[in-house]
């Protein structure tokens, strides 16, 4: 996995973002901990079961259905499955050798408020 580091993105909110498996880390926030590399290890394996181009069609679409839901641009990121999925399992190193496929689907209806 690469990770490269960036002085202007992602933005300030955010410490990292994967882009087709490649981890960009704001500069300013640091060196990533082992759970958050796994974090992004979760998206990269969710990107590859959806085949890279309809993980971020569904995560866009998802994060603009949770927009309007909670009218709130964190909340809504904090309420996609994809990341619900990955903030569940981080602290689990051990979770893709067993995770099943598509197992982001579980989390759609979950609530996290």
């Amino acid at each position: 996995m690469k990770i490269l580091y960036n002085k202007y993105f992602p933005p300030k909110d955010f410490a990292a973002i994967n882009l087709l498996g490649v981890i960009i880390v704001r500069k300013d926030y640091g060196v990533l901990s082992k759970e958050e590399i796994n974090h992004e290890i979760i998206h990269t394996r969710q990107m590859l079961e959806m085949l890279i181009i309809l993980f971020y069609l569904f995560y866009i679409l998802e994060w603009l259905i949770r927009l309007v839901q909670y009218r709130n641009r964190i909340r809504a990121y904090e309420n996609i499955s994809f990341e619900r999925e990955a903030y569940a399992n981080m602290y689990n190193l051990s979770y893709l050798r067993k995770r099943k496929l598509f197992a982001f689907v579980r989390y759609y209806k979950k609530k996290n408020d």
